[in-house]
């Protein structure tokens, strides 16, 4: 048995409970390099109380819809970014706890996102590309992933 989720458009107004989404959409925020480049500033919040920010790359397996979402995650004591590192759209879970209804987005391809200390979600989830990702989060001494499994999965099926 299992419970079924639709995904839906990740947009920064649906996002911003859980994180934040970073995008170049509009105009930059600032002109640099001689006018050669626009800067979309300050896209997100890194949080990592007492530690310090790591950039590492993760190199994930694709995925397809529909998908069967068993697990998720939160960390404690930092935000974690996801930036892929190629235009391939990635399936995005969060939740507002293990007995609540998750919900599932689907990136556009050129957008990058950033769960706030603490957010429950589900693990990276390429659809397409190459599975890479940068992802900036907290490097410290202390545990900082609590994981919760589901005895009954979801399925999480396109819109």
């Amino acid at each position: 048995m299992s419970r079924t989720i639709s995904t839906t458009q990740l947009t920064p107004e649906a996002f911003a409970p859980y994180g934040d989404v970073l995008d170049c959409c509009g105009a930059p925020d600032k002109i640099i390099n001689a006018g050669k480049c626009g800067r979309f500033h300050d896209r997100a919040k890194v949080d990592v109380m007492d530690a310090r920010v790591g950039i590492s790359i993760f190199k994930a397996e694709l995925r397809a819809l529909p998908y069967t979402l068993d697990l998720i995650e939160r960390h404690p004591e930092g935000s974690q970014a996801f930036v892929p590192m190629s235009d391939d759209p990635f399936l995005v879970i969060v939740s507002d706890g293990p007995e609540a209804t998750p919900k599932a987005f689907v990136t556009d391809g050129a957008q990058a996102i950033n769960f706030h200390r603490g957010t429950w979600h589900g693990v990276l989830t390429p659809l397409s590309g190459n599975g890479l990702f940068a992802v900036v989060d907290r490097i410290g001494e202390t545990p900082n992933l609590e994981e919760h499994s589901f005895d009954t999965p979801w399925v999480i099926v396109a819109t």
